[in-house]
């Protein structure tokens, strides 16, 4: 698993104003022949949830382009403000989005779009970072000052085990989530030479947990190093096997 750390002490984020930034875009996609990846059963609420709902371990776009890969650029210790706004929605089931990615300090909500009751309840390893019931549809409840560390957090709900997603957190805003074709764009980036590391979750199976939920091996990162010259754009492409 992609171990995320801080900044070590006297190097906290700064923001400032970016001259002459660079940007690192690119794809990810997957080489060979995809696994097979079953639905998943829905355990309660069929009436509202459905009987099944397609496995996101693995979802491929056209090209055999993945979505839900993240970008980060690591060792970025001055530069662009965040500030993004993150919604993790209960709807129909699901968590919307699957994978999402923020830098700390970025605004961060779940919320319940449905009828039932959804319990989203966050791992930082095996440390529950949150645990919130939410009974009531349109409830949202803000989860910034749990989203403190940088890392990678998986969230189930307690009430379905079909339901699965990550937030990555990074120590700065240089980070992205590949889109349905694979494509991803950072901006802004100061000129020089980094470490640039793409993370995906498991996506082959390996059966099931002690509660029905599905398994899948671990986590995938590949690191390139990357130079970004002032104004211009690295290409960066990345594959899963």
């Amino acid at each position: 698993m992609l171990a995320l750390t801080a900044p070590g002490p006297g190097a906290a984020y700064e923001v400032v104003t970016v001259v002459d930034g660079g940007a690192v875009a690119g794809t990810l996609k997957f080489v060979g022949t995809p696994p097979k990846l079953d639905p998943i059963p829905v355990n309660k609420n069929r009436d509202v949830c459905g009987e099944t709902h397609p496995s996101e371990a693995l979802v491929l776009g056209p090209d055999h382009g993945v979505k839900g890969g993240v970008v980060l650029i690591e060792g970025v210790t001055r530069g662009k403000a965040g500030g993004g706004d993150v919604i993790l929605d209960n709807r129909k089931c699901l968590f919307i989005a699957h994978v999402t990615a923020l830098s700390r300090g970025d605004r961060a909500h779940v919320k319940n779009s449905d009828t039932v009751l959804h319990n989203t309840h966050g791992f930082l390893g095996r440390t529950t970072v949150f645990n919130l019931a939410l009974p009531n549809k349109g409830q949202v409840i803000d989860i910034t000052r749990r989203l403190s560390k940088p890392g990678v957090v998986h969230v189930l709900c307690d009430a379905h085990t079909h339901m699965s997603a990550w937030i990555l957190v990074h120590d700065s805003p240089y980070v992205a989530v590949t889109d349905e074709r694979g494509a991803f764009r950072i901006t802004d980036v100061p000129p020089g030479t980094y470490k640039v590391t793409m993370w995906h979750a498991g996506f082959r199976p390996k059966g099931a947990d002690k509660d029905g939920r599905p398994v899948y091996d671990e986590p995938r990162t590949i690191t390139k190093e990357v130079t970004i010259a002032p104004r211009a754009v690295a290409t960066v492409e990345f594959e899963l096997r």
